[in-house]
């Protein structure tokens, strides 16, 4: 049994939250706060194996909510968000101050189906409690010190991946923001390659998603617009509801924005990406599969590695979700499955050969 707190300042929210999570048997809402202060107190008491966190409340917001959880007593948060460019910024900086996931508010005008992905982002986050505690906990014991690993994955790219390749396509879904921030981050200006970002998430994040990865990255990184030439040191982000792609425009490679196909899954489709890119540019492809439920990228990551294309899979104990990547594994493409702390010299090593 999965033990909720539902956190809002919405009489009638509260109730339909407690109601869809409580469709599922797996799922018993203990309580419900009304604002961030209430929502301590009762963290404090009860015992809850998830959150749900609105992020714009009076007295105590989210964000601020958020930090003292996880500052007195780590758990998985679910952040329920309004689907404006403020909100879609706060909930940015709540995944990096340690949220697992968001679901925008604007679903609820589709009950069922804001439902069904409600349950579903509880019960997938609700596997991490116990990783949390160990991370944010500051009480928690010392552990040793690590033995010194006998040679690192990253060394063996050389070999399981041959460079160069000059264009880097990333997959990613739940719990991706703060891991592509983190690989972006660790990329230098001079990388010879562009990169192309397939992450689900809405049209209004994605925009200041690309601002915030600018804001901290060496490497310059925009929203992409269909036609954007593909530059060493760039980065592209889908726009939420469109697929990102590559094309041909006479003898040069592209990138494509398109809304088709219109009846994918996903909004972007990372099979989109990881198909066309292999299509068009073959063995001068590096694929990255990020963390993420659900298996959207592995049809495109099959041709990828049919065309040349070499990929890495981001390994299960640093996914919030071990979906997406787990999927490429089980299928046998994925050349290399590495920590996310290790995704960015790997890639560094491989698009420099």
């Amino acid at each position: 049994m999965i033990r909720v707190l539902v956190v809002d300042d919405s009489t009638f929210m509260r109730h339909a939250l407690v109601s869809m999570l409580e469709q599922d048997p797996e799922i018993k809402v203990v309580d419900t706060a009304r604002d961030g202060q209430d929502a301590l107190d009762k963290v404090s008491r009860l015992d809850i194996d998830v959150i749900t966190l609105d992020v714009e409340m009076p007295r105590l917001d989210g964000l601020e909510t958020l930090k003292q959880i996880m500052k007195t007593n780590p758990l998985p948060v679910l952040m329920v968000s309004s689907l404006t460019e403020s909100g879609a910024v706060s909930t940015l900086k709540a995944l990096e101050y340690g949220a697992q996931d968001f679901i925008p508010k604007t679903q609820s005008n589709d009950r069922d189906a804001f439902g069904e992905e409600l349950r579903r982002k509880v019960k997938a986050i609700a596997r991490r409690k116990s990783i949390i505690r160990l991370k944010y906990h500051h009480h928690a014991a010392p552990q040793p010190a690590p033995a010194p690993r006998q040679a690192s994955s990253v060394c063996s790219v050389a070999s399981a991946c041959k460079g160069p390749r000059d264009l880097v396509v990333i997959g990613v879904s739940t719990g991706g923001p703060p891991v592509v921030q983190k690989i972006l981050s660790a990329l230098p200006a001079s990388l010879p390659a562009c990169v192309l970002i397939a992450q689900h998430m809405p049209a209004t994040f994605t925009g200041p998603f690309a601002k915030r990865l600018d804001s901290v990255s060496q490497i310059s990184v925009t929203e992409a617009v269909d036609g954007d030439k593909l530059k060493n040191g760039h980065a592209y982000v889908c726009p939420g509801g469109m697929h990102i792609g590559v094309r041909l425009r006479g003898p040069l490679p592209e990138v494509s924005v398109t809304e088709e196909p219109r009846n994918a899954l996903y909004k972007p489709t990372v099979n989109v990406l990881m198909e066309t890119a292999g299509m068009i540019m073959g063995r001068r492809v590096l694929g990255v599969m990020l963390t993420g439920m659900g298996s959207d990228g592995v049809d495109g990551a099959r041709v990828l590695r049919e065309k040349g294309g070499c990929l890495i899979a981001q390994n299960e104990a640093s996914c919030v979700v071990y979906g997406m990547p787990k999927a490429v594994v089980d299928a046998n493409l994925a050349n290399l499955v590495l920590d996310a702390d290790e995704i960015a010299s790997a890639i560094i090593t491989t698009v420099k050969g």
